[in-house]
């Protein structure tokens, strides 16, 4: 009994000390020193700088729009996306306490009753009580790779969580982005159309009057009713967007009708943006930090498979009592007790062992270069976003140069056309063009919001919103 105690004790040392497969060490990607973007476009070094790091966690609130901080608010609580990564997350940690158990003693308690008999027609009960124990003693360390696994699949949860967040927050910036970008491009078009049809009332008359062509009414007629028949898909678009607002919040599509069916101004960027170090990212993007997550896990189930390479060893117990009924269950002389080592060696298994090591390695290969791709990824998404944004705001100050340009345009042209200096056509192609700068100066001034906004989340803003949680020890 004594040299059963102390080598049991024994097999509790090694299991301490002895852990097979890699260890996990943290990839050490070199990152570029600064942003290309900024560097070399000098015109643009007034709205993006890399001397501070950018506030993430709230980025939308740069905007300062109420509206925007209600609704992203309002969907950060709602929405069923984030409920199922939090689902998720609950779901991992759950996965990690099943892997834990696998390191303490199981037990199990149990009773019977037994009716017996025999040819002559006697017949004999049998009561029985007992608790078995068993306790498989990690000496490998297959059972601790499988808990730092499970450590890592938090981590993996953990991130998607926080990825989900990221990629709500900017859809429902961008979709009310556009939802006010629609509703400018309505007001504008009504704008003109009120003008053209202004235009076909003082053609109308003068061809009444004999001093014109039919034909030129027929052409004003044509241009009010084009500009009037955009109205209508500018009008469903703008159904539509508000429709999509209130799915990524959780509600029916006609839940947010008469709270955005209101114009509002499209939200003016802010005058600078700081976008920090490249190597930020590593810390930032949530989709880096689950790829590394999954490195990590991958790392350790090589250990969890290379653990079934050697010998398993288990201490079990049993103690019970029996007797011919349940008052004699009590009965010391009614009890009996065992207990001992066991040891489980797999001697021939097929090659399957060995293929199942070399599947892991694999996955952790895989996993490495999924990691390498999501850095090379996030670094296109930020040199891309700074591309998109720096050349969009030199875009826009062409249009509105171009827009200024046409309303002086159009009040020359309608000045001579009231004076018979000039006809109609030039009048129309002043309008036509003046509406069609004006409506492309809105979908810049969307763009150029938009383009911050990919910014923002190419730099992984927005899941600092929610409370980082503790991440479990890898060691129970």
């Amino acid at each position: 009994m004594k040299r059963l105690f102390f080598a049991s004790l024994l097999l509790i040392a090694v299991a301490a000390g002895c852990t097979v497969g890699p260890e996990y060490r943290q990839p050490n990607r070199p990152m570029p020193r600064e942003w290309i973007g900024p560097s070399t476009q000098p015109a643009t070094r007034a709205s993006v700088t890399t001397e501070a790091a950018a506030d993430v966690a709230q980025w939308w609130r740069n905007f300062h729009d109420p509206a925007l901080d209600s609704l992203i608010d309002r969907a950060i609580g709602q929405n069923l996306d984030l409920q199922l990564a939090s689902s998720r997350l609950r779901q991992a940690r759950a996965a990690r306490t099943i892997a834990t158990a696998q390191l303490f003693p199981q037990a199990d308690a149990s009773g019977s009753y037994r009716l017996q008999g025999t040819g002559t027609g006697r017949s004999t009960s049998l009561y029985q009580a007992g608790l078995d124990a068993s306790w498989e003693i990690d000496v490998f360390g297959g059972v601790r790779r499988s808990v730092e696994a499970a450590d890592a699949d938090i981590v993996v949860a953990r991130e998607d969580l926080r990825d989900v967040l990221v990629t709500l927050t900017s859809e429902v910036a961008l979709n009310y982005l556009d939802l006010r970008g629609f509703q400018r491009q309505i007001a504008i078009a009504r704008q003109n159309l009120a003008a053209q049809e202004d235009t076909a009332r003082l053609v109308r008359r003068r061809q009444e009057g004999g001093f014109i062509r039919r034909l030129d009414v027929a052409n004003t007629d044509a241009q009010v009713a084009s500009t009037r028949s955009q109205i209508p898909r500018l009008e469903q678009a703008e159904r539509q967007t508000i429709y999509n607002i209130a799915l990524l919040l959780g509600l029916e599509p006609s839940a947010l009708i008469a709270e955005l069916e209101r114009d509002a101004a499209i939200p003016p960027s802010p005058a600078e943006v700081p976008v920090g170090l490249p190597s930020d990212l590593l810390r930032r993007r949530p989709d880096i930090r689950r790829a590394e997550a999954n490195l990590h896990a991958a790392t350790a189930r090589v250990g969890v498979a290379t653990a079934d390479l050697f010998p398993r060893f288990s201490l079990t117990g049993s103690l019970g009592t029996s007797g011919a009924n349940a008052r004699s269950l009590g009965n010391a002389s009614s009890a009996f007790w065992s207990i001992g080592p066991s040891i489980s060696w797999p001697i021939f298994s097929a090659g399957s062992i060995r293929a199942n090591i070399r599947v892991q390695n694999e996955s952790q290969n895989q996993a490495a270069i999924f990691y390498e791709q999501s850095v090379l990824t996030a670094l296109r998404d930020v040199e891309s976003s700074l591309v998109a944004y720096a050349r969009e705001q030199q875009r826009r100050v062409s249009l509105r140069e171009a827009v200024d340009i046409n309303r002086e345009r159009v009040q020359m042209a309608q000045k001579l056309y009231a004076g018979g200096e000039t006809d109609s056509l030039n009048v129309l192609d002043a309008q036509r063009s003046l509406l069609a700068v004006e409506d492309a100066l809105v979908q810049s001034d969307v763009a150029v919001a938009s383009n911050l906004v990919f910014l923002y989340k190419a730099m992984g803003g927005g899941w600092e919103a929610v409370a980082p949680e503790r991440t479990p020890t890898t060691r129970p």
